[in-house]
């Protein structure tokens, strides 16, 4: 609600003195292409039109105005950022700590299931005890949409469960949560995401880790290992395979890391291909 409102104040300076009603597309051009200049990315200006088209039909619904200057005026393309994945070396160097007490405990079962099995930070919080089968080795999660998939848990996510298991707190209104604070509530995400960072760091890892990060680095070594699309896209809960073709890049990446490595003649290419990707694309 900030940035929508942010977004109508950014459209009222633009238009100065020029009356909102009176606004026609080349206005509304103008305006675009003045925050374009200003260093604003296809990204954040097809967000800010987003917010214009909507007050225009707040303005036609309950002001009467004939028109919305907005309407089929597309933002610049701008270049879509690969997510950021661990190497299955930092993946298993992550997860390579000994837990001291319960909550560390608990933080290890929600690393490995995380990254054994591609949920979403939700998921992950909204799992109940009663979702996972230790027998069948799967997990059931309520993923976008109201959507339901059952997923495969590894072994050593498996063992981390069973641990937190045993020490899991369980008060009178237990809510039947997997992961719940020290008191048996639920767990606020955000605090998922304070104990994964201070983890990486103490596992010496430099770069940022967040859960979404695990997301990825599941996709991706699964991708590298398999090569299985289809079996990724239904494993992350992906409505469409377009969302899931992302990990082919990264899986391009880690291919062309090894043919770079081992290949006698691949060692000018691989720095030409280096100076082609650019600079390090930024998270999801």
């Amino acid at each position: 609600m900030e940035a929508y409102a942010r977004d109508v104040r950014t459209l009222i300076d633009l238009a100065a003195d020029s009356p909102l009603s009176d606004i026609a597309p080349h206005q509304a051009r103008r305006m675009l292409a003045q925050l374009h200049g200003r260093g604003l990315d296809g990204k954040s200006l097809a967000r800010m039109l987003s917010a214009w088209r909507g007050f225009y039909r707040y303005l036609a619904r309950d002001h009467g105005y004939a028109r919305n200057p907005f309407q089929g005026i597309r933002p610049p393309k701008w270049a879509k950022t690969l997510p950021r994945a661990l190497s299955p070396d930092e993946a298993s160097q992550l997860l390579a700590f000994q837990p001291d007490d319960a909550i560390a405990l608990r933080d290890r079962a929600m690393f490995e299931l995380c990254y054994s099995s591609g949920l979403r930070l939700s998921e992950l919080t909204g799992v109940r005890v009663q979702d996972l089968d230790l027998a069948a080795e799967t997990v059931r999660v309520l993923g976008k949409g109201g959507k339901t998939r059952i997923v495969p848990v590894g072994r050593l996510a498996l063992d981390a469960v069973r641990a937190w298991l045993s020490a899991r707190p369980a008060p009178e209104a237990d809510t039947g949560l997997l992961f719940v604070n020290r008191k048996g509530g639920a767990i606020n995400p955000r605090t998922v995401q304070r104990r994964l960072s201070a983890r990486a760091l103490a596992q010496g890892i430099s770069q940022p880790v967040h859960p979404h990060m695990l997301r990825h680095s599941f996709a991706s070594h699964v991708l590298q290992s398999s090569g299985d699309l289809r079996a990724v896209q239904e494993m992350l809960g992906h409505s469409s395979i377009s969302s899931t073709q992302i990990y082919t890049h990264l899986d391009f990446q880690h291919l062309a890391r090894i043919y770079d490595a081992a290949h006698p003649r691949a060692h000018k290419q691989g720095a030409a291909r280096k100076r082609k990707a650019g600079p390090k694309p930024d998270a999801e």
